[in-house]
């Protein structure tokens, strides 16, 4: 019946595959039983892979994002922050984790990497270089604060505790005031 779609010459019919069984296999949903309501955004592997990968830098600082510590977390109300210069993180996964936390010298958002105080390895010409990290293999131990990151955490900790349903019910001077006026 496949007799046309079993060509020797194949390489799925070298491997033992016929043809019309392995387009059954590979066309299978992964995400069956969901369905996707926005055109504009897309669940195909190629294209998200292609946007991470041709992200500009304004993008790019978003995805090198990185958890904060359990402390951190519990201060400041949220999980996780785009990694920047000056933050003291610890690594957590691969070849360097350890309980060693040392400051971020240098984010590379064009390699994806952050480089970190004492994380060195040797060249064969006995030159030390900086060993590429990813920053979801650390953790955030000391953030650098500034104005506009403080800013950034106090919206998102905000919000988060709307979400969570915390300030619920309650109502502060600004909304009181706001009520009365109006």
């Amino acid at each position: 019946m496949y007799s046309c779609l079993q060509r020797s010459d194949s390489p799925l019919f070298r491997r033992g595959i016929p043809l019309p069984v392995f387009h059954a296999l590979t066309s299978r949903r992964r995400s069956e039983g969901r369905m996707k309501l926005n055109k504009l955004v897309t669940s195909s592997r190629r294209k998200n892979r292609k946007r991470h990968f041709t992200a500009p830098s304004h993008i790019r600082r978003r995805l090198m994002s990185a958890p904060l510590s359990k402390e951190l977390r519990q201060k400041y109300n949220v999980r996780s922050m785009p990694i920047r210069k000056d933050d003291e993180v610890q690594v957590v996964r691969g070849h360097y984790k350890g309980q060693q936390i040392g400051k971020v010298i240098q984010v590379y958002r064009k390699k994806f990497v952050i480089y970190i105080e004492r994380i060195q390895r040797e060249k064969a010409n006995s030159t030390s270089v900086y060993v590429g990290i990813d920053p979801s293999k650390t953790v955030i131990v000391k953030l650098k604060m500034d104005k506009d990151r403080k800013k950034i955490i106090d919206r998102r900790s905000k919000g988060r505790a709307a979400a969570l349903g915390k300030d619920k019910g309650k109502y502060t001077e600004e909304t009181t005031s706001a009520m009365e006026t109006s």
